[in-house]
């Protein structure tokens, strides 16, 4: 049956106008050189809250280091963290290479061409699913990320709030009567790209929009007004500091995060989460000096660093630190040199601070 807001619609002009201008004007990327549906897979889940422009490096090395499924499923995890580190949301690649390894395992290397089987893969959601189905094996499945909401939010003038979860159902009913079954694929890329390039969340480009006939919103004139969407709760704030705390060999002490939790298993400096009330040098100092089970002589403020994360905002004081020892290493810290730094995966904040302290010394 076909969803209501397609009435009087002229589906197969809409499809033939969007299709055409993606062939001429999508971007040369470097997931877009071939259909692999595990190339297509590692660039989706990348491109996930991250921005086409900051994903481009951080896929070209991805795919250097770990072209085939099989290499990704049984690398180390530091290894694949550190292909990852600083594009943030860590958990996205710890989940593909669970997946990729079933893949591999149960699969026999091919990623799955159903919906079912694709979605019961840890990791993939609707969203990645669809785009997988469509792009790499020609499969008329919906896409509903971001960009196509916003781009028909104002084409069919749809005025439901895109930040509640079931609203990306109704988006996915309209896109089975729409998408279309001879171009899946370049009809959801296409989807894609206008979102990205032309109907843009803030001052949409509608003169140079292909569909702009079909386009309820602008015809009204109230492309600017939608989608509809509500505000995010405001992230709150942790204050913390930061130890770079050297040895008498001039190395400084990692350590490594927990198992579970947020940034889990990545390396830091060590760190304390500071009780505004009772902030000073002695307290830190001291415990400090029970975490790490050495005498801890606390220095200088060196630096101040502020990292927000979607939820939380941390503001971070770094502190340079000494110890009269050599120092202990366990499983979960290390003592390392400038050199030896780089080969651990660290989270946007902490490279922050490597940067600043290594950059000075």
């Amino acid at each position: 049956m076909q969803y209501t807001k397609l009435t009087d619609f002229q589906v197969e002009n809409f499809q033939t106008d969007l299709i055409e201008w993606f062939k001429e004007n999508q971007r040369t990327l470097p997931w877009r050189e071939n259909k692999d549906p595990y190339r297509v897979w590692v660039s989706e889940i990348m491109l996930q809250q991250t921005r086409v422009d900051t994903v481009i490096p951080y896929y070209l090395n991805f795919m250097r280091e770990f072209p085939t499924l099989e290499d990704l499923a049984y690398a180390e995890e530091d290894r694949i963290l550190k292909a990852w580190e600083g594009l943030g949301y860590y958990s996205r690649v710890r989940n593909l290479q669970t997946a990729v390894r079933e893949v591999v395992e149960e699969y026999d290397a091919v990623v799955p061409r159903s919906r079912v089987d694709i979605s019961k893969l840890k990791g993939v959601g609707p969203y990645t699913a669809g785009a997988i189905l469509s792009i790499a094996y020609g499969q008329p499945e919906p896409a509903v990320d971001g960009n196509v909401m916003r781009v028909l939010s104002r084409v069919l003038e749809i005025d439901e709030d895109i930040a509640k979860p079931k609203t990306r159902k109704t988006f996915e009913e309209v896109l089975y009567e729409l998408i279309s079954k001879e171009d899946p694929s370049s009809f959801n890329q296409g989807m894609m790209e206008l979102g990205a390039l032309i109907c843009t969340p803030t001052s949409p480009g509608c003169l140079l929009c292909p569909v702009r006939t079909h386009c309820r919103a602008y015809k009204k004139g109230i492309q600017d007004t939608l989608p509809i969407k509500s505000k995010k709760k405001k992230a709150k704030r942790k204050r913390m500091a930061a130890f770079v705390i050297v040895n008498e060999t001039g190395q400084v002490l990692i350590e490594k995060r927990p198992e579970t939790g947020l940034l889990a298993k990545l390396w830091q400096f060590p760190n304390v989460e500071v009780d505004s009330h009772s902030f000073n040098k002695e307290n830190m100092a001291l415990s400090l000096s029970e975490q790490v089970g050495e005498t801890i002589i606390l220095g200088d403020r060196i630096q101040k660093v502020e990292h927000v994360f979607s939820h939380i905002i941390w503001d971070i004081e770094v502190y340079q630190a000494k110890i009269e020892a050599v120092g202990i290493e366990d499983a979960t810290h290390r003592w390392v040199d400038h050199h030896q730094i780089e080969e651990f995966a660290f989270p946007v904040s902490h490279q922050k601070i490597i940067k600043h302290y290594f950059d000075g010394v």
